[in-house]
């Protein structure tokens, strides 16, 4: 009887389905810690995790504003076993250093979005939105503005088209580049800077313990958890959202791509999934395959043409 359910035991293990994808490096555009980096983490951990993927493995390919892991990308042409993770900030970034478009590589998913919010710290002057906006219109304040990515990225751009859509030239935008979230928070802290944009999650804890105040979100709702109105309720007609997805290098098979894709739709439905999304308090935004492709080339457009108008992209 020992030797049979051995035996049976065995059988069952050997029978053990292979992972879809056995084994996939997921390429970050920048140095570790950013939000492109904790979502490629985050889905190379959930991948392995739920036995989709044999191993998942990130990878820092940091350079010219992520545009070097483009290039990597577009180079190794029909590599299924390599993806970028990206999003809108490296969209931005090939308009203005005129650089081949994201829409060369091969679109798999858009997997998730969060709004952006106005900051400032907890003993600012500017208790209201209008209160920020009142001093941003006035010519004779000087108002500097802060965030984490490089101009054109997700920071940067909202504060602009905000100032656009106020009344403010684009041209009097005072921005400083931060490296990094910490970096952003520690000049907000400091007063170095009066406000500053960046993604509703990236700061909750901080929002949570007073440490920062957040004037307006960016969203189309209000984001739960923040006290804020959106800037539709402030009479701000603008919406933004950042969003983070995955492409493959060009010339990628249909099957294999179907092969990916479908590994991402089963990683979609688990539970590992939807508690990852709770903990990073991001949206689902998940879209895939041609879906994904029409979306990406529209999002093309649509930031290229405003970096146009704002003056910011490559003459």
């Amino acid at each position: 009887m020992a030797l049979a359910l051995l035996v049976a035991a065995a059988t069952v293990v050997g029978c053990a389905p292979a992972p879809a994808v056995p084994e996939v490096r997921i390429m970050v555009p920048n140095p570790p810690g950013g939000g492109y980096d904790t979502t490629a983490r985050t889905v190379a951990a959930a991948l392995e995790e739920t036995g989709l993927a044999g191993k998942a493995e990130v990878v820092n390919v940091p350079g010219a504003a992520g545009t070097t892991g483009l290039h990597r990308l577009l180079y190794e042409e029909g590599n299924a076993r390599l993806l970028l993770q990206m999003g809108l900030g490296l969209v931005a970034r090939t308009h203005i250093h005129d650089e081949p478009p994201v829409t060369a590589a091969t679109p798999l998913a858009r997997l998730v979005e969060e709004p952006m919010v106005v900051l400032v710290p907890p003993d600012s002057p500017y208790r209201t939105f209008d209160d920020l906006v009142a001093d941003w219109r006035d010519p004779g304040v000087r108002l500097t503005l802060g965030g984490g990515s490089s101009p054109g990225g997700p920071d940067h751009l909202p504060l602009m088209l905000l100032a656009e859509e106020i009344g403010v030239d684009p041209d009097r935008v005072d921005y400083v580049w931060h490296d990094g979230g910490g970096e952003t928070l520690a000049a907000l802290l400091q007063h170095e800077v009066d406000a500053a944009a960046a993604g509703a999650g990236e700061y909750r804890q901080a929002i949570a313990a007073g440490q920062l105040r957040v004037l307006a979100v960016s969203g189309p709702k209000r984001t739960p958890g923040i006290d804020a109105p959106t800037l539709r309720e402030l009479g701000v007609d603008l919406e933004f959202m950042n969003w983070r997805g995955l492409l493959a290098p060009p010339g990628v098979g249909e099957r294999e791509r179907a092969v990916l894709i479908g590994a991402l739709d089963d990683l979609h439905s688990t539970p590992e999934w939807r508690d990852a999304l709770a903990a990073a308090h991001w949206t689902d935004a998940y879209l895939t395959g041609d879906d994904f492709g029409a979306f990406l080339a529209e999002e093309d457009r649509e930031v290229g043409a405003a970096l146009d108008r704002l003056g910011v992209a490559a003459p």
